[in-house]
């Protein structure tokens, strides 16, 4: 069910690693690196391309697009599984630890024969790192909480990949002769950053259509459980699928208790008791003089909205139910009305192949102006981050270009930003007088991850008061099942940004989500302003607004809240604020 284009640059990314793990030329691995971030990226898909149209995109020389075909018709390819041959399967599962890429697996393997993680955490808690060359102090630390960070994501998927999956099955079970409804539920519902099973529910009178219908999807690997109401399989992605099947009356009683959480549920329930009532999938009952659920008579069951209503409720959004004091504040009228993807006005943090984008300037612009944005900032690295090899005469170049196309597509503004990088003492790229030129600055945490905690708290406080940061890009750089947050005392930094007025980061790409939820509910108690962004590196990269969105929704930020839902009046006023 993954995209094509995703599931290309995935073995494109595999076949780099090998070559380094192999010890093979780490300019080669860059270059089939980089041709994997083109091919994820890609507005098109790679399907419909030839040798010639996979050449077109930019990083895919004849030898990658002869690989790329080879895979598209034979689904292998004989270069990568020659090295695959090479690497012991247990060292290829050491590099998804968190902190441990190929060179420093292909290190443990070669000095001390560590071929599984098991082994490596044995190797961790024996000291036995620590004289291995380009190995650091903390390594061996490092190490250790990354496999717990591995350990606890098990199993678990990113939001992205469990939506695009969802949405073919439901898509394809909409279709059925009988469905009457159908529609994903549980934690994906409510948006949570990363997914374990996905609850599918569907409306109809006979189950049995629908039941043989999820068990013979094509991604469908096993068949783990089926029954008349339930039908549990497992795809070919390791992702469990459970389907249930009611009737049409009960649909909106089984989407409540279904989308859960289940700390949510079980305040509805115990409010349901303090009324004289019984709350069950199956609807709200008068409680009867017998146990079952049905005992007495039906209140509601139809719809959500009547389950709620019948509760004493409004209606309360997927996203809120999580037992976070949701169902205190919604009887008191409490409850925000949560920040939409139709309330974005403008992305305030995008690249283009100035950098390390995918996509020339005019081609970001664009799409930014189909999505229907007022406006859009173009942020591109900074010179401190060398590999992006950024001078200043580059930049006074796009800032002209910028100018010149400024209301040119579909009126929408374009205001010329960077994303400067905050050095470990919290000073960034370039000096005031060539910052003073940019509409905005993002700043972000690029390097030293392991720093201590007053290390890292310090320079981002730093980079708070230095009056030309208006965000603070990805605050926590964690990425997800890969990367642990850093350590730093966030409420400091919280603090500071509401003091100094500088927003933060709500960063929408589905690897990141930073900040999450729990970090916006504790910054929003400190007043603090927030951006949702993209980080987009190419076109596609656009519509990752939906989780971002959905991960402000999830902190309870309402729509004043965001800054990039204001008028650009109102928003160039922010601005220019940090400089007062």
């Amino acid at each position: 069910m993954a995209r094509l284009n995703d599931e290309v640059a995935a073995l494109l990314q595999e076949y780099a690693d090998l070559i380094l793990l192999t010890g093979g030329d780490a300019f080669r691995a860059r270059s089939y690196e980089k041709a994997a971030r083109s091919v994820g990226g890609y507005h098109k898909d790679i399907g419909g391309l030839d040798l010639k149209g996979l050449q077109e995109i930019p990083g895919v020389g004849k030898s990658t697009a002869e690989k790329i075909t080879e895979y598209l018709g034979t689904g292998r390819v004989a270069a990568v599984e020659k090295l695959r041959a090479k690497v012991p399967p247990g060292v290829r599962e050491i590099m998804a630890i968190p902190t441990v890429g190929p060179k420093t697996a292909a290190l443990l393997h070669a000095e001390l024969g560590i071929s599984s993680v098991e082994e490596l955490l044995e190797a961790a808690k024996a000291e036995r790192l620590g004289g291995l060359r380009g190995l650091g102090e903390r390594t061996a630390e490092n190490i250790v909480h990354g496999i717990e960070v591995l350990r606890q994501s098990g199993g678990r998927v990113l939001l992205n990949v469990a939506l695009e999956q969802a949405e073919e099955i439901v898509a394809a079970l909409a279709d059925v002769p009988g469905c009457l409804r159908c529609a994903y539920a549980g934690s994906l519902r409510r948006m949570r950053e990363t997914i374990g099973d996905l609850d599918v529910l569907a409306a109809a009178e006979d189950s049995a259509p629908l039941m043989a219908a999820v068990a013979g999807l094509p991604d469908v690997a096993e068949v783990l459980v089926r029954g008349a109401t339930k039908t549990s399989v497992r795809t070919v992605q390791g992702v469990q699928v459970d389907l249930r099947v009611v009737p049409p009356e009960d649909w909106g009683a089984a989407m409540v208790y279904f989308t859960g959480s289940k700390a949510h549920n079980i305040r509805l329930r115990s409010r349901a008791v303090k009324a004289g009532l019984r709350l069950s999938e199956y609807g709200l009952f008068e409680v009867g003089s017998g146990a079952k659920a049905g005992s007495g008579a039906k209140v509601a069951s139809a719809t959500e909205e009547e389950v709620y209503r019948a509760l004493g409720l409004p209606w309360i959004p997927p996203t809120l139910r999580e037992d976070r004091g949701e169902i205190d504040a919604a009887p008191a009228g409490e409850l925000p009305e949560p920040v939409t993807e139709q309330d974005i006005r403008g992305d305030l943090h995008t690249h283009t192949d100035l950098t390390d984008g995918l996509a020339t300037l005019e081609q970001m612009l664009e799409a930014a102006a189909d999505r229907g944005y007022k406006y859009c900032a173009v942020t591109d690295h900074a010179p401190d981050l060398a590999m992006q090899r950024m001078t200043d005469e580059k930049m006074l170049v796009q800032r002209q270009r910028i100018r010149e196309l400024d209301r040119h597509y579909r009126g929408m503004r374009v205001l010329h930003g960077t994303e400067l990088n905050i050095g470990p003492d919290g000073g960034v790229d370039w000096p005031a007088e060539f910052l003073a030129g940019f509409d905005l600055c993002v700043a972000s945490i690029h390097s030293h991850f392991g720093a201590d905690r007053e290390t890292q708290t310090r320079r981002l406080i730093r980079a708070c008061e230095n009056p030309y940061v208006h965000i603070i890009g990805h605050p926590t750089t964690r990425l997800l099942g890969r990367r642990p947050a850093i350590d730093a005392d966030f409420d400091a930094v919280y603090a500071a940004c509401a003091r100094t007025g500088t927003a933060l980061e709500i960063n929408a790409s589905p690897e990141r989500l930073d900040l999450g939820d729990e970090q916006i509910l504790a910054a929003r108690r400190h007043g603090v302003r927030f951006a949702v962004n993209t980080d987009a590196h190419s076109t596609v990269h656009l519509a990752n607004l939906r989780y971002g969105i959905a991960t402000a929704q999830r902190g309870w930020l309402g729509k004043d809240e965001v800054i990039n839902t204001w008028p650009l009046r109102r928003l160039q006023g922010f601005l220019r604020g940090k400089r007062v």
